[in-house]
């Protein structure tokens, strides 16, 4: 198809007009397959709103949002779990994996003025699935209260001095909580270190607990907070139920491991628009109070977010953040019509350089393409679905775009209220691009001549019922969402 400009200028071997099209080898095409149904059970999921390929640790999945607010976990085509989560306002989600657990964010889309934006949903939060059937739950977890009891235990060993011990809670996907239930005690150079009234914290997923404590405190002032802790090394619970640890003997020495960032993360992390993974560390973006702030994790710790350290502040400018990507190293954050890049540096994110790349060209909230069924983007470039058009990215936006001869086409799309719909995925094995447009149809873009804009062809696709979202799983099969069976 060739929609730019005038009909007269459409070229002698393009469509000035076509619809269902694939390509076949260099020159030749025909009618696009037909579809099947995915879902060989009774009563299949309809009213689809979001799919995301879903790899677990041993098979690719689907996650799929519905009109009601629901999250189903489908395994294949006759295994359905769920809903492992119901949020009635829910009308989209982010997602990553991580670790063979999905993370999930809800959030909203709303009116000002005449542009929709989405944000996270107020007073919801992030989620993690562990991918085995039982219900979603909160991402981190809040501390019980109380004081644990310390005495002195049998003949052992620490270093005599005033010390702060506290109790910090871990759950079944690795969250540490902040260090709680605070006291000191004064120890004897020849005694070990007892422990009771330790208190249990509240859920399942909370599995083990870790006893930690300050070096010698030279001038105690009677207040709790504010010291250095570290995890005492054999000084772990391997449950929630036992509220007692004896004789437990350790010099300042060796306090290695530092547990005193624990204090300023969130204990509940508030819902986004988005997530990604940026150098092990999970992003997550756009909240309903700050749509210009994006929140790092610390490393191999997607859900330890400090609410100090962790901060990411792009400019405001009353756009919210839409997406994010890693490519080559850099954190690239972007807005509807803008683009920036965060570096780390080594030290806090917080601390991270931001550089402006684009104040004219971003893309939405779905807006960058899959590949394959990896659910990631290209090593070497993204593909970004902007206002201008789908265009390649490598660290700076290459124009023409590659959706150059379908201009009058890209450009009728209403992306003032829809943009949120734009949603691709790269086959590069058929080395063809699916979209989902603004009107809930599929734009079919085949590049096997050439991923460049005067060689890709361009055919719209169009379906007997509406297409909300997409997918590719079993490497390249591509699975629609839609509206009804």
């Amino acid at each position: 198809m060739y929609d730019r400009g005038d009909k007269e200028e459409v070229p002698l071997d393009h469509f000035s007009e076509c619809n269902n099209i694939r390509f076949i080898g260099e020159k030749s095409f025909g009618t696009r397959h037909g579809i099947n149904r995915h879902q060989s059970v009774a009563s299949p999921i309809s009213n689809i709103l979001r799919i995301y390929n879903y790899p677990t640790t041993d098979k690719n999945t689907l996650l799929v949002l519905i009109k009601d607010g629901k999250i189903y976990h489908i395994v294949d085509s006759t295994t359905i779990y769920g809903p492992i989560l119901t949020i009635s306002s829910m009308i989209d989600f982010g997602f990553v994996p991580y670790a063979g657990r999905a993370y999930i964010t809800p959030f909203f889309t709303e009116t000002v003025g005449e542009l929709a934006r989405e944000r996270g949903i107020n007073g919801e939060f992030l989620y993690v699935y562990k991918g085995d059937g039982t219900a979603a739950r909160k991402a981190a977890g809040a501390t019980p209260s109380g004081t644990i009891v310390a005495a002195n235990g049998a003949a052992g060993y620490t270093e005599a001095g005033d010390h702060v011990f506290a109790v910090v809670g871990e759950t079944d996907t690795g969250y540490l909580s902040a260090p709680c239930a605070k006291v000191k005690f004064t120890t004897g150079a020849a005694l070990s270190v007892s422990f009771s009234s330790i208190p249990l914290f509240s859920g399942s997923q909370w599995v083990k607990r870790h006893i930690v404590a300050t070096k010698v405190i030279q001038s105690y002032t009677g207040n709790v907070s504010g010291y250095q802790f570290f995890f005492i090394p054999g000084a772990l619970i391997n449950n929630n139920t036992a509220t007692t640890l004896a004789n437990i003997s350790f010099y300042d020495a060796d306090l290695l491991l530092d547990a005193s960032h624990l204090n300023y993360n969130f204990d509940s992390i508030p819902a986004g628009v988005g997530l990604t993974v940026y150098r092990g560390r999970l992003i997550i973006y756009c909240t309903y109070n700050d749509i210009s702030l994006a929140y790092a994790s610390s490393v191999g710790e997607p859900e330890a977010i400090s609410t100090i350290d962790g901060v990411l502040l792009v400019p405001p400018d009353g756009n919210p953040l839409t997406n994010a990507a890693e490519l080559r190293d850099v954190l690239y954050l972007f807005k509807r019509n803008k683009t920036v890049a965060f570096i780390d540096n080594g030290d806090i994110p917080a601390s991270w350089p931001m550089t402006v790349i684009d104040n004219a060209m971003g893309c939405g909230v779905h807006g960058i393409a899959t590949v394959l069924d990896a659910g990631s983007s290209n090593i070497d470039y993204l593909i970004v679905g902007s206002f201008k058009g789908i265009t390649l990215f490598n660290g700076r936006y290459i124009l023409p775009e590659l959706s150059w001869k379908i201009q009058n086409f890209w450009t009728k799309q209403d992306f003032k209220t829809s943009f949120r719909r734009i949603q691709m995925v790269n086959d590069s094995l058929k080395q063809e691009l699916y979209c989902v447009t603004t009107d809930r149809n599929v734009l079919m873009g085949n590049y096997a001549n050439g991923m460049d804009p005067k060689r890709i062809r361009w055919s719209p696709w169009s379906f007997d019922t509406k297409v909300n979202s997409l997918a590719l799983i079993n490497v390249n099969d591509l699975i629609l969402g839609c509206d009804q069976v």
